[in-house]
């Protein structure tokens, strides 16, 4: 997806109908440029509608990011960071990872290699979701930052409460769930010292209004933050400002006190504590009940074999019916 499919995009936002004449006018180009720009648009998963005599419409209508509007939404504290706004990335994260060791964010509207946990593929089509990555310097050392994957799905579980969004619960290690669905995945990568500093890139994905070509192929049952209590008409730029506002203050607690300071919330948002549950590691198998996390935010699975401890990595956590 280009500049100037973007440019149409930008016009076409409203969800009304627009003439191909007066847009090709609007946008200074043919209207066979527009027609080009409408099915890469198309290409991306984005519906957009052609009607004889109404011209072309985007269903639904998008809010596409802005820099400047996400900017006035963070901290003043925070008026120094650096924010990318991408059209089109491989991946927030990877891109960030070539960058410097200063602290930044990255956004885009669209992945072409989005990833989650296990190495899995995120799907990120064009200006649907957030698809969001930052770059942290953290004091402690890679050990010391066990919980903190729970500590940023605690974070972006508090950024849509404090816009009013409810019924949001955490699934552990870090993904977010609405009624036994995937709404956000969190993807953490640490590097550095065992003794510190340490370089952390923090991936966040959380679908908005996922189209439906894109749902079709995700191959696990997903949430979208339309469906949740007041989350209808939470605003994608608002959204954006809120996360990152929220996990800077994450970041500034966890290097503080660890993950002590979510533990609670993280006990009141995870959704299979007290559940009958199954722990998939490498080629083992336990079965038992959740009994939630320790201080270092290891599950707590009690089983026939007494009381058990998993970190993440490659660990699948399922609950069992």
């Amino acid at each position: 997806m280009g500049p100037a499919a973007c440019r149409l995009l930008q016009r076409l936002g409203d969800g009304r109908f627009h003439s191909g004449e007066g847009l090709a006018r609007e946008l200074g180009v043919t209207r066979a440029a527009v027609w080009k720009q409408v099915r890469a648009a198309r290409a991306a998963g984005l519906e957009v509608q052609a009607v004889p005599g109404r011209g072309y419409r985007l269903a639904g209508g998008l809010e596409l990011l802005d820099a400047g509007s996400i900017r006035a939404g963070l901290a003043e504290t925070l008026s120094e960071m650096p924010l990318f706004v991408l059209p089109v990335v491989d991946s927030t994260s990877r891109w960030l990872a070539a960058r410097g060791d200063g602290p930044c964010a990255c956004l885009a509207e669209m992945q072409t290699a989005g990833r989650g946990r296990r190495g899995r593929n995120w799907s990120s089509p064009f200006g649907s979701n957030i698809y969001l990555s930052l770059l942290w310097r953290m004091e402690s050392g890679p050990p010391a930052l066990g919980g903190l994957s729970l500590a940023v799905a605690v974070a972006a579980a508090r950024a849509l409460e404090a816009l009013g969004v409810s019924a949001v619960g955490i699934k552990w290690p870090n993904d977010l769930f609405f009624d036994g669905r995937k709404l956000a995945g969190v993807l953490v990568e640490v590097s550095g010292e065992s003794s510190g500093p340490s370089r952390v890139i923090v991936g966040l994905g959380l679908n908005v209004r996922m189209p439906p070509v894109a749902r079709a192929g995700v191959d696990q049952p997903l949430a979208e933050l339309d469906e949740l209590p007041g989350g209808g008409g939470v605003g994608r730029n608002d959204l954006a400002a809120a996360l990152i506002r929220e996990l800077e203050r994450a970041r500034v607690s966890f290097d503080e006190s660890g993950f002590t300071s979510f533990a609670a919330d993280y006990e009141r948002l995870d959704v299979m504590r007290g559940r009958r549950v199954r722990v998939l590691e490498g080629g083992r198998q336990f079965d038992g009940r959740a009994e939630g996390v320790d201080d270092n935010g290891q599950l707590l699975v009690r089983g026939l074999e007494g009381l058990k401890r998993f970190s993440g990595g490659e660990v699948s956590l399922r609950a069992v019916t």
